[in-house]
């Protein structure tokens, strides 16, 4: 069951992060964007001296748009 509750988890913050960006990407895209912004945001966090993704609340959902958020504007820099 973890599995699938990281993939909505990517989906969620996915979708979140391409609506604050006004990026257009797909389903697939979107659940990529939040697992590896969520992975980006939890070492940024733990860099910082912050906990990292603590599971499924509000906390690591703001932690991992944050992630996912840099890594569109990673990737509009690059592109």
């Amino acid at each position: 069951m973890g599995i699938i509750l990281w993939i909505i988890f990517g989906l969620i913050v996915g979708w979140l992060s391409t609506v604050v960006t006004k990026s257009k990407h797909g389903l697939i895209v979107d659940i990529i964007l939040g697992i590896i912004g969520a992975l980006v945001g939890g070492f940024i966090a733990s860099f910082l001296g912050l906990p990292g993704i603590t599971g499924f609340n509000i906390y690591s959902l703001i932690i991992a748009i944050i992630g996912a958020i840099i890594l569109i504007w990673i990737g509009r820099l690059v592109g």
